[in-house]
This record gives C-alpha cells, structure tokens and sequence, in this order.
C-alpha cells in the first residue's frame, strides 16, 4: 500500500485550520463531522459502510441530506490530497477529524492509517450506503440508539460521541437547523454536558424544525440532544461528564478512535495490523 509521511499530513491539516472566513475561524468542526459522517454508516450486520472507501464521493451517499456542506470540508483538504496523493481519501478525512479535536483542545484520538479508496468507475451496489444510516436530528432515545447499536456502539460511547456537539454550529441552508450548541464552538471540552444538564431549554419560536434555546436565545440544542436528559440511562452518563472532563476525554478518544475504523479491513482481524511498510511495530499515530 503507498505510504508516506504522515506527520507532515498532519502538519498540512493543522497549517489550514484557522479559517477567518469560514463559521467560527476554525475548519476543526467540520472536519470533525467529515471524520464523523464518513465513517457512521457502519452497519455490523452486513459489515458494510464505515470509513473505509470514501464513498462520500458518490451517489446516493454524496446526496444523502445529513452530508450536507460536507462537501466544503472535502474541497479544504483537496490541496493537502494533491500535495500527497499517496494518502487515501479515507484516511485522510479521519486524520484531519483526529487532528482538528486535538487542535481543538480534545483529546488526542488513536489512529492508524490504512484505509483505501473505492474506484467510482467499479462500485457495485453494496460499496456505497444507503441513505439514512446517520443519526436523524429530529429523532429521540430510539432512533439514537437504534442507529448507534447498528455500528456496535454501547450507551456509554453513544453519550460520548453525541459530545462532538461541544463544537461547531448548525446552518439552516443544510440541515435546517441554526445555531451553535456552545458558548465555545471552537474549543472541545464538557461544556455541553453541562449546559445540556442545567440550562432550561424550550422550543424556539421561528420558521424552522422544531429545536430549543436557551433563555437568552444564542444556543440551541436538538431533540437528539434533549433526547439524553429525557433518557435515564443516557443522563447518568451525560451528569459523570458534565462532572468530569477528564473522564469524557478519556471515553471520547477511545469511542472515537473505534468509530473511524468501522468497517476498515485489517491483518489479524478488526483494528490489528499496521499498514506501515515494514513497521508493523509503530504506535498509532
């Protein structure tokens, strides 16, 4: 498999995300969804899906409504591709989500390259994931955990992952929604726990999907959100990291870090294996 430097890569990703043009003045977020929605089409019971492949790039999953401005991200991370066109799409994209949680202040995430690219000219019909995979937004506990079970996911990683939401914003030209979830949508830490836990939120009145603010009406949270402080179990674990960062880190590297080798093939069964020419001892990165 090509290989190459993979610290410059990351280097490449850290040099382009401070963005003063783009939501907050930081490609973090959305490259953190990029890494998110690339790899949580899993489904364990056909073993397809996942990151491996890309198939972000093609159709039905390139049309799929939760992609939506995904495709800004991708075009941001063109120039590092064609500056190292050894790297896969695939590990590119989860390298860029790793690197911008870290630079967020997150987390540093396990990963390890490997993963390759599907060629759009000889896809069959299962290579690319139906629509409808992601987390629906509008959805309570049972989608959540409907859609979270199908990737092998437990309820303890599921209130991890939904922590992503500690960062970056929704915009009503893609998901409908608006607003971002924090008072720091740069910055990764357990501020949306304890908002999500204190806060009294209520339906915002305006022309769009049902969703909810805060009293002073600059932060907003989903139904999938309220979905963990209406769900018992789900808001045991949402009060212990609201309590802890420390502890959210440690559950969020370790939950992330599996979510984007969903469906990645590797030598000695799932996650084993280095693909590293003739390194099969190196650290993941």
């Amino acid at each position: 498999m090509p290989h190459g430097d993979y610290e410059k890569v990351r280097a490449d990703i850290k040099a382009i995300l401070k963005n003063e043009d783009y939501d907050d003045g930081s490609l973090a977020p959305v490259f953190l969804r990029l890494a998110w929605h690339a790899s949580g089409t899993y489904d364990k019971s056909s073993s397809t899906g996942g990151s491996d492949g890309a198939t972000m790039r093609f159709a039905p999953e390139s049309t799929d409504g939760a992609n939506a401005g995904l495709e800004h991200a991708r075009a941001f991370l063109e120039p590092i591709k064609k500056a190292n066109p050894w790297i896969s799409y695939a590990d590119l994209w989860t390298l860029a989500g790793c690197v911008g949680i870290e630079a967020m202040g997150g987390p540093r995430i396990p990963w390890t390259p490997g993963r390759s690219d599907k060629d759009g000219k000889k896809l069959s019909a299962k290579d690319v994931p139906p629509n409808g995979r992601l987390p629906d937004a509008a959805q309570g506990q049972d989608h959540v955990r409907d859609v979270f079970y199908r990737m092998g996911f437990n309820d303890r990683e599921i209130v991890a992952l939904i922590g992503a939401h500690a960062v970056g914003r929704c915009h009503p030209d893609r998901s409908g929604y608006d607003g971002p979830w924090t008072h720091t949508p740069t910055r990764f830490s357990n501020q949306y726990y304890k908002l999500l836990t204190t806060v009294n939120w209520v339906p915002r009145e305006w022309d769009g999907p049902l969703q909810y603010r805060d009293d002073d009406d600059e932060l907003m949270m989903l139904p999938a959100d309220m979905a963990i402080v209406h769900d018992p179990k789900f808001k045991a674990i949402a009060l212990e990291y609201a309590k802890d960062n420390d502890v959210f880190f440690k559950d969020f590297a370790a939950a992330f870090g599996k979510l984007i080798e969903l469906g990645v093939p590797r030598q000695g069964g799932a996650g084993g294996g280095c693909p590293y020419a003739g390194a099969a001892q190196k650290p993941r990165l």
